[in-house]
């Protein structure tokens, strides 16, 4: 039986009796022909959002494998030249574009590159936070990510802020994540607004944005995935993070959630002997939108006869294609 947690009575009962009808108790039950669900994972299956937390603590830990020449451009890649859409001015009032805010950060990046006793120079980290290159870094990195994914969308920004992992092996990319996950469990759930500071204009200017800090885990949602699997229903996440990094937190045990790794998908990059590239894998779809319906097609579905998920949990416009699939037949 789930666990009836916080959960809302109408929707704790519409549940159970979706796992009552399917699983293994019932009488129609197929052990070779297991029913199976599906699940988003930010702001689904834990509260807030493991990619922007991970691209906080990667900022904040100066956490690259690069020299400043290809970091700036892995911060242009495949984002096409010219102004960011109308809401992404400075506090000049002026447009920002791509190349005035790469080349403050190529700025900064350099100064930290040379200085920071964890890539080239002898500074510790916590010296450089108070310089103003380091906070005109920050807030203009976190800009240009919410730029990028306002006025190009998925297709463009889900990928981008994974190229940050460029040069590190797979190993490298889940201590990282797993780092990430400890620190913003811990951290207050909170509203940040960074302003770049003015001594650091630069030719995008003086610009403002603001963050919600924090991660939470879902108890009820880990009780949930449990439920089924000792119910005879297997289950699957869909998300659009990096797969490395949603399989530190759905598969390692101590979050909760235990999940099989075989069974996590998300955004995959190129390998080039065992070391990530700044390249999306080819043949596979952004795992947003209708890509996720790939998955569940091609990657789920194909492999188990052609049968869909009994459910699917989702919680934005990225899910609706998922939440709404009609080309698979339910078991």
């Amino acid at each position: 039986m789930l666990d009836k947690g916080e959960w809302a009575p109408d929707t704790y009962n519409s549940v159970q009796n979706l796992i009552d009808k399917h699983g293994a108790g019932s009488t129609g039950y197929d052990p070779n022909r297991k029913p199976y669900v599906v699940f988003d994972w930010d702001h689904t299956s834990i509260m807030n959002d493991t990619e922007e937390a991970l691209f906080l603590y990667q900022i904040d830990h100066l956490a690259y494998n690069m020299q400043p020449e290809e970091f700036y451009e892995v911060i242009k890649k495949n984002v096409p030249n010219g102004p960011f859409s109308h809401e992404f001015k400075n506090l000049q009032g002026d447009a920002v574009t791509l190349k005035e805010i790469a080349e403050d950060l190529k700025r900064d990046y350099e100064f930290l590159y040379s200085n920071y006793n964890g890539m080239n120079g002898k500074e510790r980290l916590e010296t450089l936070h108070s310089t103003d290159q380091f906070k005109d870094f920050k807030a203009k990195m976190y800009f240009l990510y919410e730029a990028i994914g306002e006025t190009y969308g998925v297709e463009i920004g889900y990928p981008w802020v994974l190229y940050l992992f460029a040069n590190m092996s797979t190993e490298e990319v889940q201590q990282l994540a797993e780092a990430s996950n400890d620190y913003n469990l811990g951290a207050e759930m909170a509203s940040v607004t960074l302003i770049s500071p003015g001594s650091m204009l630069g030719k995008a200017g003086t610009v403002q944005v603001t963050y919600t800090t924090g991660l939470r885990l879902a108890s009820e949602i880990a009780n949930l995935m449990h439920t089924f699997m000792e119910n005879g229903i297997d289950v699957y996440v869909i998300s659009a993070l990096m797969e490395e990094v949603v399989e530190v937190f759905s598969s390692n045990p101590k979050y909760g959630y235990n999940l099989p790794k075989e069974n996590v998908f998300g955004m995959r990059l190129k390998k080039k002997e065992g070391i990530t590239q700044a390249e999306y894998e080819d043949n596979w779809p952004i795992t947003a939108r209708e890509g996720k319906v790939e998955v569940i097609e091609h990657a789920i579905s194909k492999t188990r006869g052609g049968y869909g998920p009994i459910f699917i949990a989702g919680d934005s416009s990225t899910d609706y294609e998922m939440l709404t699939i009609k080309s698979l037949k339910l078991v």
